[in-house]
């Protein structure tokens, strides 16, 4: 077979080859199209080939070289990036996107030019089977009407002296000021002036990147800063598209360029703690110092539950905290007192007064004390009524019992902590009526005019849109056989089609892709992919799926797009904790995502998860978010039908019995498969490979 691919591809790029100088555009322009994407995409199936890795595939030609030294991290990073571009303008082609073909191909150019600066040997060897493919691309779109900047294979430089600088992993105390890009000097700055309101100060989107840890964590939805990849770090791209910042800031080019800059050299940190807040750091040439004096108070520590309290933080606490705290410690512009609240380790951390809380002491912590107005001025401030006594005396008894926790909620977000403690006392009912109010909310955000939205209900869906009623119907139709389908794979449900979501789902259906571009910018605060026409979306309240759709769609369309998010929906809703890679891998699997999609696609996509497979050390890198979201996606749908395989099928359905019966999803996972999540992860990677 890969001979036969291998004769197939020589064939095409000489026929490509060959066409480029004697016939016409307008007498080949199809063919050529079809036979052009056909031999970028074959080419792009094998797997990128590093110095001291990988062998090159049969019939590659590489440049001599006597000695080659296995690439960096910023190396490897730049290949891949090139190599996903080269096959986004591929298959952008194949489809007569000449436009987004010629943006994919000036992206892998510019990274090609910012890989020239390196004067690597090695990396030059490792890009250049994609530069030819780059400069044949090019003649294509060229002939299409597109016009591209000059591009020639630059010359090999003659010898790498050191590999350049690893992404990450040096000693930031080892950095001079000639290093670079400084983060605490000249990053820092620029993300407290720019951004410091809704996502240092704030976060918005759900997204706060209060200190370096957290800005490279990034937000639920994936990573944003990829350390040496300008291309795939969404940061970069939101500034530069114009999206970030909102409210009438601007990042200057000066600015874009630092941080482009800071990005291509690795991300790398130069301060004294990652976890120390941006607004601390100095913008001078010293890095920040943590001062000696007065010593820093340490957290409050909780412990877990025993069953014999009688005040529960979820329940109880957390809802009076958010009612009474929100816009000067929860969800605040400016933190009042340097006390943040958006989770209770924040909380527990304390403010500039030191620990607001002493466990086993409720009336000794300074929490308790400032509700009741007996240290200093009453809480909450700005007008606001004061707490009940009883109200006051539930948050006193829930610290004197030792302010116990269960562990996820000390990170979980507070607002989510309550409205996790609502979902479980409400009816399925009353969800659904949360659901449409909600529902409400998000199309008038995302600008729509709600005077004029249609609604139509089935068993499980509720459905939503400023489209025809008949169309909603097709949608409601659609998703309700997606379910069924689903449905096969899951445990058997007890209770009415109302229960199966705890309240009916929501399907937002957006007339055009601008639209529903529009709707993931303005309500979940972050772009999507160009090629998504649909997503999902749950955290226990909001359950839904997003999905572009009208009267000009037909019904095999509109199918096809609520399919997998359907599915996706209904396992992630199966129990606690099942991240988004298993729901996202297996709705997509067992709705058959993958093959209803043409061949060039689908090759497109294996050639991405080759990429993908190829940059990871651990199936660590992966559940932690590692990957940007389309090779993220392609992972995790080829874990998921691993699992779904003859030999894993047993161990599947128990994670699946497990969920359902009330097990977080790690000890489910664990239980049916008889091994951790990054075990099977690991393990898989090893086969793969």
């Amino acid at each position: 077979m890969a001979d036969t691919r291998t004769k197939m591809l020589v064939t095409m790029i000489q026929v490509v080859s060959k066409g480029i100088s004697i016939v016409s555009k307008r007498n080949v322009r199809r063919p050529a199209r079809r036979i052009f994407a056909a031999a970028m995409l074959l080419a792009g199936t094998a797997p990128v080939t590093f110095p001291g890795g990988i062998a090159p595939a049969a019939g590659q030609e590489t440049a001599p070289r006597s000695v080659a030294k296995p690439l960096d991290a910023r190396s490897r990073t730049i290949v891949q990036s090139v190599d996903m571009q080269v096959k986004r303008a591929g298959a952008a082609y194949a489809g007569g996107d000449y436009e987004t073909s010629g943006d994919a191909l000036r992206k892998a150019i510019k990274q090609i030019e910012v890989a020239g600066n390196a004067e690597s040997s090695d990396l030059h060897d490792a890009l250049l089977p994609m530069m030819r493919r780059i400069v044949n691309a090019r003649a294509m779109l060229e002939l299409e009407g597109v016009t591209l900047p000059p591009f020639r294979i630059p010359e090999r430089p003659k010898a790498t002296a050191e590999p350049m600088a690893e992404a990450s992993g040096s000693d930031p105390s080892s950095r001079s000021a000639t290093d670079g890009v400084s983060f605490v000097s000249e990053v820092a700055p620029i993300l407290v002036d720019k951004c410091g309101g809704c996502h240092i100060r704030g976060s918005k989107g759900g997204f706060a990147m209060p200190t370096f840890a957290k800005l490279m964590e990034g937000p639920p939805e994936g990573v944003v800063i990829f350390p040496g990849d300008v291309i795939a770090s969404r940061l970069i791209e939101t500034i530069e598209t114009g999206d970030m910042p909102r409210g009438g800031g601007k990042v200057s080019k000066e600015q874009l360029d630092k941080l482009k800059q800071w990005v291509t050299e690795g991300a790398k940190f130069d301060g004294p703690d990652p976890t120390a807040m941006l607004t601390s750091l100095k913008s001078g040439g010293e890095p920040p110092v943590t001062p000696a004096t007065p010593e820093p108070a340490q957290p409050a520590m909780v412990g877990k539950p025993t069953g014999n309290e009688t005040v529960s933080f979820s329940k109880d606490v957390a809802p009076l905290l958010v009612k009474n705290c929100t816009g000067c410690h929860l969800d605040a512009m400016q933190t009042r007192g340097g006390l943040r609240m958006d989770t209770l380790a924040q909380m527990l951390r304390g403010g500039d007064s030191g620990s607001v809380m002493k466990p086993g002491d409720g009336e000794a912590s300074l929490l308790v004390q400032k509700l009741r107005g007996s240290a200093g001025d009453r809480m909450p401030a700005g007008g606001r009524p004061p707490l009940s006594d009883s109200d006051i005396q539930l948050i006193s008894t829930w610290i004197s019992e030792g302010a116990k926790v269960d562990e996820a909620l000390v990170q979980t977000p507070m607002k989510v902590v309550t409205a996790q403690a609502w979902l479980s006392a409400a009816a399925s009912s009353e969800v659904s009526q949360r659901r449409a109010e909600i529902a409400e909310d998000e199309f008038r955000l995302a600008g729509a005019d709600v005077n004029r939205m249609q609604n139509h209900q089935s068993d499980h869906f509720a459905v939503w849109g400023e489209v025809s009623p008949a169309t909603l119907e097709t949608v409601a139709e659609s998703a309700e056989a997606a379910l069924q389908q689903a449905r096969k794979f899951l445990p058997q449900a007890d209770g009415s089609p109302e229960d199966f979501f705890h309240g009916k789902a929501s399907i937002y259906v957006l007339p055009k892709r601008y639209d529903y571009s529009e709707f993931a910018k303005m309500v979940e605060g972050r772009n999507v992919p160009a090629e998504w026409q649909s997503h999902w979306k749950y955290d226990g309240i909001r359950a839904y799926v997003a999905v572009v759709a009208s009267e000009r769609a037909s019904e095999e369309e509109i199918a096809e797009r609520v399919v997998a998010p359907v599915a996706s929906l209904a396992v992630v809703s199966r129990g606690e904790g099942v991240p988004r890679w298993f729901a996202q891998g297996l709705g997509t699997a067992i709705s058959g995502g993958e093959s209803k999609r043409d061949r060039n696609e689908n090759m497109r996509r294996q050639a991405e998860l080759v990429t993908a497979v190829g940059s990871l050390k651990s199936g660590k890198d992966f559940l932690n978010g590692k990957l940007p979201p389309e090779r993220a996606d392609r992972m995790a749908v080829a874990i998921a039908e691993s699992l779904l395989s003859r030999q894993n099928r047993r161990g599947f359905d128990a994670v699946l019995r497990n969920l359902q019966s009330g097990q977080p999803f790690p000890q489910a996972f664990q239980a049916g498969m008889n091994m951790t999540p990054i075990a099977y992860v690991d393990a898989w990677l090893q086969w793969v490979k």
